[in-house]
């Protein structure tokens, strides 16, 4: 059985149905919580709650590498990550998703790749999410009537902190959203031949706005959201569960050095 594995916020174990709770060991320790394996639509799926169960891993601190290596350990060949996202542009509006197509990267001191040596590998990502798995996001999105963007460019921080006004200006010339969560994620699902896609869901106009963030706001919006994103979800990952027609299972070819 092929897996489609889901990494996001815990509120979505309430989808999943029967299964049995996993605690894997992996070469890079263990995974942010137990890996869950059940049903979500009668379609066989794993998932990670990224922050842990009890969200205390902040996300500079995720074992991220832990989190792909459990999940490929386990015959997962795609990954749908939920993400919460702050929007850099008036259109991108707080309560939307938004379905990334390109990433900026910049982190500081994550572990960005599984390849340290003494094998060298040099991926391609010019087109980093799946498009798919994507375009099966849209659909759903577009038959419930979510309000959503089908591309953006996604820019990721390092954070625990949010951006100063400053940062904010200079990165809403490049990108569209903004988080902390996506890199290295993505990073490692190409190095291991994965698909991988993302539901963003928009919680606040990030500092270029008038408004500071505020943690309060972000938390109440990703609420709201929980109940869209649940449904998404579970209409999606059927479409999920076929044959894999896209590029992404040969990220390796002619990449080693």
């Amino acid at each position: 059985m092929t897996y489609t594995g889901i990494i996001g916020g815990s509120g979505l174990y309430n989808l999943i149905k029967g299964g049995r709770s996993l605690d894997l060991e992996t070469p890079y320790g263990k995974p942010s919580d137990r890996v869950e394996v059940g049903e979500i639509g009668g379609v066989e799926v794993a998932f990670i709650p990224r922050h842990g169960k009890h969200h205390t891993i902040p996300p500079h601190a995720v074992n991220y590498r832990a989190n792909m290596w459990a999940l490929k350990s386990i015959g997962v060949e795609r990954v749908l990550a939920i993400n919460a996202v702050g929007s850099l542009k008036e259109q991108y509006k707080p309560g939307e998703m938004v379905f990334p197509d390109q990433f900026i990267d910049f982190t500081k001191s994550r572990k960005l790749t599984f390849f340290d040596g003494p094998d060298v590998f040099h991926v391609s990502a010019a087109d980093p999410f799946c498009p798919d798995m994507t375009s099966e996001l849209v659909s759903s999105a577009k038959k419930e009537g979510y309000p959503h963007h089908d591309k953006g460019t996604y820019v990721c921080i390092e954070g625990p902190r949010f951006s100063t006004r400053a940062e904010s200006r200079m990165f809403r010339q490049f990108g569209d959203i903004i988080g902390m969560t996506l890199v290295p994620e993505i990073n490692l699902a190409v190095e291991q031949s994965m698909c991988y896609s993302m539901i963003a869901t928009v919680t606040d106009f990030d500092v270029w706005s008038d408004k500071p963030v505020d943690a309060s706001e972000v938390m109440k919006i990703m609420k709201e959201n929980e109940e869209k994103v649940s449904s998404l979800v579970e209409k999606s990952v059927k479409g999920f569960n076929r044959e894999r027609r896209c590029n992404c299972s040969r990220s390796l070819e002619n990449a080693k050095a």
